[in-house]
């Protein structure tokens, strides 16, 4: 455990290395073609380093409240390892992982290793995607709004959305159900994506899940109350804790910087709808991973607009967000649509990045 570091200055320290790699990584492309192979194996050099620096920094933190639910997971963990833990009764693989840590390791192995596969399973979908370019993936998938958050706060749900993409790299089906089933199994909100995936494996049509995505708006605006009863109905609701993110108690409101309809958070998915359509359509880039994704990101996306007053939206709309950073940077390693394309990319990821760095470490 990393304890000579003030719990405190972990966040800062996170996000100002951060910078540092960025604005190397921007005057790096402003100076370097893109295929070339001194840049390319810079440009692994700075994503390994990164790797083990986030998996190092953020995976030996002290156990504390200071870093939101990493407390809660402390709780349970000792729970299992006095056994007086309630019985597993969802999240079944994470809590056997807990289980079987709490029997075998410790703690700060425990959390280490959330961290790891966190972390390490972006590494290895970026490279199953993008074999040289791998670094640049990871970097932006790395440098995503949610990306601390979800590492040290909503742990399960970070697994599982690395987990997620790590499973749809997959070419073979049999590897790409069971991964997937390992997401559920992490997390049950994953049930959403996952369903996504599946409805978007058979129906392709953008243009018409599109113009779904852009429905959902009025229909937020105008029937945002009856939406939300409407899914704790069907069950999506059964959860305790996920009740709390939909139905408005002083309990969460306490908890959340503003609630009602989130234009913040709207515009914040926009990039992803304009980088998706953009390329798609004006660019006719015509690739079968990129519109399959895209189209799994509308949709769930669609699903968060439509509970979008929810106490924790964000929570919701996260299972989006995390693709959200493949969707942007995908085209540009896949093709070449412009002149001095590397200096573009640069700017896309110092840019991505400072949204990051105002909202997450500036405001906050």
């Amino acid at each position: 455990m990393i304890d000579f570091i003030p719990v405190e200055l972990f966040k800062n320290i996170f996000f100002n290395f951060q910078l540092v790699i960025v604005l190397f990584l921007f005057l790096q492309s402003q100076n370097s073609d893109l295929d070339d192979k001194r840049n390319l194996n810079q440009m692994s050099t700075v994503g390994i380093l990164l790797l083990f620096f986030i998996v190092t920094l953020v995976g030996f933190r002290p156990v504390s409240y200071a870093f939101g639910d990493m407390g809660t997971y402390s709780l349970q963990f000792d729970e299992f390892a006095n056994n007086v833990a309630e019985p597993i009764s969802t999240d079944y693989f994470f809590y056997y992982f807990m289980k079987f840590a709490a029997n075998y390791l410790n703690k700060e192995i425990f959390f280490f290793l959330c961290m790891l596969v966190y972390t390490y399973s972006l590494y290895l979908a970026s490279k199953k995607l993008f074999k040289e370019y791998w670094a640049y993936s990871f970097f932006i998938l790395v440098f995503s709004l949610s990306f601390w958050a979800y590492g040290t706060n909503g742990i399960r749900n970070g697994m599982a959305t690395s987990i997620f993409l790590l499973a749809i790299t997959r070419q073979n089906n049999l590897s790409k159900i069971l991964i997937l089933i390992i997401s559920l199994s992490i997390h049950q909100s994953m049930i959403i994506p996952v369903i996504m995936y599946v409805i978007t494996t058979y129906y392709t049509n953008t243009r018409n899940i599109f113009r779904f995505w852009l429905l959902c708006i009025p229909l937020s605006l105008l029937l945002g109350s009856i939406l939300e009863t409407f899914f704790l109905g069907i069950g999506l609701g059964e959860d305790v804790k996920l009740k709390g993110y939909l139905i408005e108690s002083e309990e969460y409101q306490e908890q959340m910087s503003a609630v009602g309809f989130r234009w913040d958070f709207l515009l914040y998915s926009i990039i992803g709808v304009f980088s998706g359509m953009y390329f798609i359509f004006k660019k006719n880039f015509n690739d079968k991973f990129y519109t399959h994704i895209f189209n799994v990101y509308l949709l769930t996306n669609a699903i968060w607009i439509l509970v979008i007053r929810a106490n924790f939206s964000n929570r919701f709309a996260y299972l989006s967000w995390f693709m959200l950073g493949l969707i942007i940077i995908y085209p540009f390693l896949k093709y070449k649509f412009f002149d001095n394309q590397h200096k573009m990319i640069g700017k896309i990821l110092l840019s991505y990045f400072l949204i990051t760095y105002f909202l997450e470490f500036v405001l906050s």
